[in-house]
């Protein structure tokens, strides 16, 4: 699994937010021959063009962080691998289709995504999926707007990308269950402790509830992500220095984690 994107709300490009990265959500899967990315935030813009077999993109949600780099996907220019776009909570791919096209159409961009030359298709998310041998399940998240929990399986290992989640009490005790015993979970840690009383409602997390999450579930990784747009390289250090696990980490753009 590879970082491409580990900022939350908006993209930062700043010196400050240069160790752990600006870009927004995306992070790229590899199993086998098969390439899954997990959202297409401004992140997915740095993705590879080419690929073993057509890749294949979950959206968490349709917030713009979580979409935005869509458009500069260099995997939907490529003629004949045809890349796949899943779109939770539409009833069938043609609603699908018209959702994206509400946001990747003129006048807010120049070509429908599946006007690009390698024609990706725009799909409905079902509940459960299988991409080669590896088989994705789903659960709905707490966020405004609704966001989808996607768990990922193959030969025996798994991750959990649970980003844009607040908790609730009914959905915590369900994403408990969903995650037991995974090998990574990457988890919303937006807000600190302090912060959340005034942001909540935003749809957001702690990293004290990531790690409650981790030690209920029994998860042996949890990577913190989601960075707020204004926490710099030294805050987000700090974080991670006083929380002083090795199982506990910080998403930096850029690092990729053997599963």
């Amino acid at each position: 699994m590879t970082v491409l994107g580990s900022r939350g709300s908006m993209a930062a490009c700043r010196d400050d937010c240069s160790a752990y990265g600006g870009d927004t959500s995306c992070y790229m899967v590899r199993a086998g021959n098969e390439t899954i990315f997990l959202d297409g935030g401004s992140g997915l813009a740095s993705a590879p063009a080419v690929y073993p077999k057509a890749p294949v993109i979950l959206l968490s949600h349709l917030h713009l962080d979580h979409i935005m780099g869509l458009g500069m996907f260099t995997g939907f220019f490529i003629p004949g691998q045809q890349a796949r776009l899943y779109v939770p909570f539409c009833e069938d791919d043609e609603s699908a289709a018209r959702t994206i096209a509400q946001v990747f159409a003129p006048p807010f961009w120049p070509l429908k995504l599946t006007d690009l030359e390698g024609k990706p298709k725009v799909l409905a998310m079902p509940k459960k999926l299988s991409v080669g041998e590896m088989e994705i399940e789903t659960m709905e998240g707490h966020h405004p707007d609704r966001t989808m929990v996607y768990r990922l399986s193959y030969d025996g290992r798994s991750i959990v990308y649970a980003t844009d989640y607040e908790v609730d009490e009914a959905s915590f005790e369900r994403l408990i269950a969903f995650s037991r015993d995974a090998d990574l979970l990457l988890y919303d840690a937006q807000f600190t402790e302090e912060e959340y009383p005034g942001k909540k409602g935003f749809g957001h997390s702690t990293a004290e509830k990531g790690i409650e999450l981790m030690e209920k579930g029994g998860v042996r990784r949890l990577m913190l992500v989601h960075h707020a747009p204004s926490s710099s390289d030294r805050v987000l250090r700090n974080r991670e220095k006083l929380l002083n696990r090795t199982d506990v980490l910080y998403a930096r753009e850029g690092d990729t984690l053997d599963i």
